[in-house]
């Protein structure tokens, strides 16, 4: 029996591939330091929890509208028309399992052969695995490291073109940590004058993870509302990645698409699970202030810690809890670092080329784990980079 031949355009999210490598080596006694999974390493704060304890004993534990429970979708539009600055209604809401379903079902309800789509390289895999599997044409956009890895703007313009039918923004930015400007934004929404058949898929999973600066979306611009679809979800500002919430917020004319896709699919998201996220949304926000605050700590000590070893060079993340730095000094290709990393010095992190073609000679460190691993884990790295370029 053979598979359907779209599946070899799938390819598996590297975090997972090389978590579950690191788990197998744990199993053999050796002592690894997690910085592969892009996961918050804080508790779901308490609120939230006693919030679907007490939806499961109040019986949600049933179907519900497959766009999401209505009061969820109230409390979503509230939020997202305060945090950006817009007019968001309720019926423009899909609460979905994670913020992947996003992803696809924008792909699949807008894209078809012959169809480009822009995005941002490196980036989160999952966008050019869609884009493929839905038979486009992924076109690859790329970021200037001697900007902070800020998306290169022309080279954004000089590949727009008749067959461009959907832009995907990232921003707080994952794996490099970047956060676009409202200037930025401004460009790209200018850039789009009189193209109104090209529709923009903003991802800003991490907008609630910033150490400078503001968070901006493209859809707050002028003209830009009605052809926006904002991905967010609850995963990484509430430490919720097992709860699996994501939502998406579109344009009226595109929304029973994603409600058919919705219903063929996924039928529903759970019910518990949703009315704590009213809770996180609507209850206390200080530990989200307190996680990003950690999470800024620990960013200073792992930038610090990879300038420190010789051949890697490290910018400073913006937003999001990821270290993106070029390792092209040492000679060792991403993918080598990787395997070598993980076998040689117990440090599981990810190969820059598993973001994209123009993430080799980079590796991506999450560090959404203690600042005592983090320590650990830049003590082996250097360790491992002198034994193994220096003569």
């Amino acid at each position: 029996m053979l598979a359907a031949d779209r599946m070899n355009n799938l390819e598996m999210e590297s975090a997972f591939e090389v978590l579950a490598k690191a788990k197998a080596l744990e199993a053999q006694g050796r002592d690894i330091v997690h910085l592969e999974i892009g996961e918050p390493d804080f508790d779901t704060p308490t609120h939230i929890v006693e919030a679907g304890i007490q939806a499961l004993r109040e019986g949600y534990t049933h179907y519900g509208p497959t766009a999401g429970l209505p009061e969820l979708r109230e409390a979503i539009a509230r939020n997202v028309s305060l945090t950006r600055g817009i007019q968001v209604s309720p019926e423009q809401v899909v609460v979905t399992p994670g913020g992947k379903p996003i992803i696809f079902f924008t792909l699949l309800a807008l894209v078809q052969p012959g169809d480009e789509v822009l995005y941002p390289n490196p980036s989160f895999p999952i966008y050019e695995s869609m884009i493929n599997f839905c038979g486009a044409k992924a076109v690859p956009v790329r970021l200037l490291k001697e900007e902070g890895y800020h998306l290169d703007l022309e080279d954004l313009a000089s590949k727009v073109s008749d067959h461009t039918k959907l832009i995907i923004l990232n921003s707080p930015h994952n794996p490099a940590g970047c956060i676009m400007t409202r200037g930025e934004l401004e460009r790209v929404a200018q850039l789009l004058q009189g193209r109104e058949d090209i529709l923009v898929l903003s991802d800003e999973i991490y907008k609630d993870i910033i150490y400078h600066g503001e968070h901006h979306s493209i859809a707050s611009l002028p003209g830009m509302l009605d052809r926006t679809i904002i991905l967010d979800g609850f995963s990484k500002s509430y430490a919720m990645t097992g709860w699996r919430l994501g939502y998406g917020i579109f344009p009226q004319w595109v929304l029973p698409h994603i409600v058919m896709l919705a219903a063929n699919s996924v039928s529903c998201p759970a019910s518990f699970p949703q009315r704590a996220a009213i809770k996180a949304l609507e209850g206390s926000q200080e530990p989200v202030r307190e996680m990003v605050d950690e999470f800024r700590r620990r960013r200073d000590l792992i930038v610090e810690g990879l300038r420190s070893i010789p051949g890697v060079t490290c910018p400073e993340p913006e937003g999001a809890f990821y270290a993106f730095p070029s390792i092209k000094g040492t000679g060792i290709s991403s993918n080598d670092f990787q395997e070598r990393a993980l076998n040689e010095a117990g440090v599981a992190l990810l190969s820059g080329a598993s973001f994209g073609k123009y993430g080799e000679g980079y590796i991506r460190l999450s560090y959404a784990n203690s600042q005592e691993n983090i320590r650990k884990a830049l003590d082996r790295l250097a360790d491992f980079v002198v034994k193994n370029t220096m003569s």
